[in-house]
């Protein structure tokens, strides 16, 4: 999973600018939308909506910016937000996952079918990447909110289903399956361990390895991906070094 995590960390390097975090702000407040549309704007008893204001606290959101969205999707008269996907292959071959949050598809699909045909991928069928993604359980956690060993803390999750864990200097990262998911938020709410993000995952089983500069123009489709107003998330199947510079 290193590849993945690499670029966890570049989009968290990215995040610092005024317009990732516009980004990361909007992708929360739709998912709030999407999740009191499910189970009421009561977060006791709607744990989606608990996590993503756990999420909404990790990226610095203004509470009144979040409750006026839990309010406003209360509204039964709201706009309802679809979730789409695409499975496309980047150039090189690279599979991307996308993961679209919509009140129009044919924008939607017009919009991401534009930036591939531009740089040359191609719109596969829904299915058609599911042997290369799995869905997984990913937990993003500050360092110095730990306050066991790093074994002990292990050993702990272990029962809760965790999969695999790497650290850096500053975040902690836990992998579930996607069945434990809500066993792992639990588990760490049991802990009191607060997390900076919790959400599923498209995680590659393998990665590719393209040179550098191949890399960079795939890079950017993604990121070009990731600026479109109704997309979530992006994911890819490539092998970025741990030196890369991005």
């Amino acid at each position: 999973m290193s590849g993945h995590n690499k670029w966890s960390k570049i989009k968290r390097q990215k995040g610092a600018t005024d317009a990732k975090r516009s980004k990361a702000f909007s992708r929360i407040l739709k998912e709030v939308t999407v999740a009191v549309k499910e189970s009421g704007p009561d977060p006791d008893g709607n744990p989606r909506l608990r996590l993503l204001m756990q999420n909404a606290k990790g990226v610095n959101m203004p509470k009144d910016t979040l409750m006026r969205a839990i309010t406003k999707a209360s509204d039964k008269d709201s706009a309802a937000l679809q979730e789409l996907t695409f499975e496309c292959y980047a150039p090189h071959g690279i599979a991307l996952f996308i993961e679209c949050l919509t009140d129009n598809n044919m924008r939607s699909v017009a919009n991401v079918r534009s930036i591939m045909n531009k740089f040359g991928g191609t719109l596969g069928t829904n299915g058609s990447l599911g042997f290369i993604f799995d869905r997984k359980g990913v937990f993003q956690i500050k360092r110095d909110a730990i306050k066991i060993d790093m074994d002990d803390l292990e050993m702990e999750l272990i029962d809760a289903g965790l999969e695999e864990m790497e650290s850096d200097d500053e975040y902690i990262t836990l992998y579930t399956a996607m069945e434990n998911f809500g066993t792992m938020v639990k588990k760490l709410e049991d802990m009191k361990i607060e997390v900076e993000s919790a959400e599923l995952q498209r995680i590659p089983n393998t990665t590719k390895t393209i040179d550098e500069e191949s890399m960079r123009k795939v890079l950017k489709i993604v990121e070009l991906l990731e600026e479109d107003d109704d997309v979530q998330a992006v994911y890819h199947d490539m092998d970025i070094p741990e030196d890369f510079e991005g």
